[in-house]
């Protein structure tokens, strides 16, 4: 498990590329037959992918987290971007299809992960955050998800969100995820910028074509940074940094937060003229 610590703002003027790249971006999540995870000081939320392959792939407890089982003192939110699989979750199995989303709450102990094709292998990015109290299991299909249209056409930024793991949704402690889809010939989100100081999000960004890149803004909204990111890479957003991006092409990406408020609209919207 990668670890990544907290940066206060002023130490981020500083940075060159690479010492962003090091600090926020998290290149390489989905490694056959692996589980890959990066725990984040910020609001202490873990960011992961597996890719079961060859063979079914089990989440385990770890040191780093000082726990016998992943779960037994967090939740964790579940997206399949990739082929149609199955998660097991202490012997009751919910079948996964592309960007099909499943919460497990607190306490579950014995989670694997597994692909249903030995060609179209499932791809699980996984987010998860300290809980409180167990909620239930529950799995929501992408498709009985209608999502709200935002954005226009005329501003590249017409877009389709998708809100899972959130207040009026799958309940959780303190976990919020979705999803963001960009229509063909929009190429811009999270337009007006925003932060909320209330809680950290990242952003996993994939249906990137190869060959095309991303550029994610970030940092506070009148000292701006960029990263240049690819398909199915992560970037960390303190609560301090504004998040939106651009790409060479339309994409989609799964957002998830943690932190102190569960309220998806409490944000603070910054005027893009102003930023710098």
């Amino acid at each position: 498990m990668d670890k990544r610590y907290s940066v206060h703002p002023t130490q981020v003027k500083q940075f060159d590329t690479e010492e962003l790249r090091q600090n926020f971006l998290l290149e390489n999540l989905f490694i056959p037959d692996k589980v890959s995870l990066c725990y984040s000081l910020d609001d202490r939320i873990i960011i992961g992918g597996i890719t079961p392959v060859e063979t079914e792939v089990k989440l385990k407890g770890s040191d780093v987290i000082k726990a016998d089982y992943f779960l037994e003192r967090r939740e964790l939110g579940v997206f399949n971007i990739g082929g149609p699989g199955k998660i097991t979750v202490d012997g009751d199995e919910y079948e996964m299809d592309n960007r099909d989303c499943l919460y497990i709450g607190l306490g579950s102990k014995q989670i694997s992960f597994a692909s249903n094709s030995a060609t179209e292998h499932a791809k699980y990015y996984l987010a998860s955050a300290p809980a409180h109290r167990g909620y239930p299991i529950q799995h929501v299909a992408f498709k009985d998800v209608p999502g709200d249209e935002m954005g226009e056409q005329e501003k590249a930024n017409k877009r389709k969100i998708r809100r899972m793991i959130h207040q009026n949704g799958i309940q959780s402690c303190q976990l919020c995820m979705g999803m963001t889809e960009l229509e063909s010939g929009s190429v811009w989100n999270s337009m007006p910028p925003h932060v909320h100081d209330r809680r950290v999000e990242v952003y996993l960004y994939f249906d990137l074509p190869k060959d095309e890149i991303l550029f994610h803004m970030m940092g506070e909204p009148q000292e701006t940074r960029h990263l240049i990111m690819q398909n199915e890479q992560a970037v960390l957003s303190p609560p301090w940094s504004i998040h939106c991006g651009a790409a060479t092409s339309s994409y989609t990406f799964i957002w998830a937060m943690a932190g102190e408020n569960y309220t998806y609209e409490d944000m603070d919207k910054f005027p893009i003229i102003e930023m710098k």
